[in-house]
């Protein structure tokens, strides 16, 4: 069946299209892209994210390791199930009731401007009437976001992350994460200045520090300071990566972790890519030029397990130390402590406990004794889950408690 649809144009005016509003998109076949090792791992591991999908209640705590370790949550029809687990969102509430018509948002043209220019994060092949109907959902999104948010400024490349939630969830499912999300882990984009992003990004160079001190010093030199890493953290690496594939799975791993685990993703990079950056003139414009473009060849799956590393050697609290920062400054990092009890109170042992009347100062102290156990056992395992699942592990119960 066949329906009218209008595409957006800045001013709110809109031009007839004609699409079929009830197909769904089909891409084209490709490769199959399956986590690496055997096809054995893979189906144990569909067992346990369903085991956990399964369990009553979802047994967030697992599913979080499960998202972080290697190949992620597999497949978008897990996605669309363990997304809203990890953010504790109930996709079933309603909706809010819009307090206006989106045209009237003071953001709305500028969303409708970077909509229409967003074409590169459509898959290939699709045609430009599906593609129309989703750019429409996509500033609908945005824009009710922001309607229901009104301490909320929208910034350019927050469109990239949302397209891609609702290419994976669809709109309903997409507003309900994103607009979790906005509140929470993109809290300190969507002010109305840039400090508290630029707070963020004052975290990348200590890392490198403490991780290699002749790369950092070579980037001291050469003064190119954290600029490259922008489009980097605030799109979620969307903007700048081809693969779609690539995208999904730091997705995965973001929603799973603390809010700053995009910029530890960003010291991972730069760490591996040592060679070349000690490779240019150590100038400012060139060491940009470098470090701004990634290259599509990055060996994904062992940057994440590296960024999960890096945050557990190097600690967000130490690193603000480090860089004389207050940790506290962040919306982000503060609104995550917050996230992370609401998650506790999913796990099934913390159900159980409650309905049982146990939960207290004992099973507290002895959280704590196991996590430092645990801790010391994990550095032991193999790296296909390294020491990024010791990060969910230990956000749960130490970190940001």
């Amino acid at each position: 069946m066949s329906a009218k649809r209008r595409q957006r144009t800045p001013n709110g005016k809109k031009t007839p299209v004609t699409t079929d509003l009830n197909a769904t998109y089909t891409p084209p076949p490709t490769a199959a892209k399956s986590p690496q090792g055997p096809e054995s791992a893979k189906k144990a591991k569909l067992t346990a994210i369903y085991a956990a999908l399964n369990s009553d209640p979802v047994d967030v705590a697992a599913l979080r390791k499960l998202a972080i370790s290697r190949g992620g949550l597999l497949t978008d029809e897990i996605r669309r199930k363990a997304w809203p687990k990890l953010l504790n969102v109930n996709v079933f509430d309603p909706p809010p009731k819009l307090k206006m018509p989106i045209e009237e948002h003071r953001d709305y043209n500028q969303v409708v401007l970077d909509v229409n220019r967003s074409l590169k994060r459509f898959p290939p092949g699709m045609q430009d009437e599906q593609r129309e109907v989703l750019q429409d959902q996509l500033v609908d999104v945005i824009v009710r976001v922001l309607i229901n948010n009104d301490q909320l400024h929208y910034y350019q490349g927050y469109h990239d992350i949302v397209v891609t939630f609702l290419l994976v969830v669809g709109k309903e499912k997409s507003f309900s994460l994103v607009d979790k999300l906005s509140t929470h882990h993109l809290r300190d984009f969507m002010d109305r200045t840039m400090d508290r992003t630029k707070h963020m990004l004052n975290y990348l160079l200590p890392i490198i520090r403490k991780a290699n001190p002749k790369l950092h010093d070579f980037m001291e030199r050469s003064e190119v300071g954290y600029v490259f890493a922008l489009a980097w953290l605030i799109t979620w690496y969307g903007h700048v990566l081809n693969d779609f594939h690539s995208i999904l799975r730091l997705y995965d791993f973001f929603l799973a972790c603390h809010p700053l685990m995009p910029v530890y993703l960003a010291a991972a990079i730069v760490l591996e890519r040592e060679a070349d950056v000690l490779a240019v003139e150590c100038d400012m414009a060139f060491v940009h030029s470098l470090l701004s473009r990634i290259p599509d060849n990055l060996p994904m799956e062992e940057l994440v397990i590296k960024a999960g590393d890096l945050f557990v050697q190097y600690p967000p609290h130490e690193m603000a130390k480090e860089a004389q920062l207050q940790y506290n400054k962040s919306s982000a990092i503060t609104k995550h402590k917050e996230l992370e009890g609401n998650l506790r109170g999913q796990r099934p042992d913390t159900v159980l406990r409650r309905l049982q009347g146990q939960a207290g100062g004992q099973a507290q102290a002895g959280s704590k004794q196991s996590n430092r156990v645990v801790k010391v056992a994990v550095w032991a395992i193999s790296a296909g889950i390294g020491a990024a699942a010791l990060a969910v592990l230990n956000s749960a119960m130490e970190f940001w408690v």
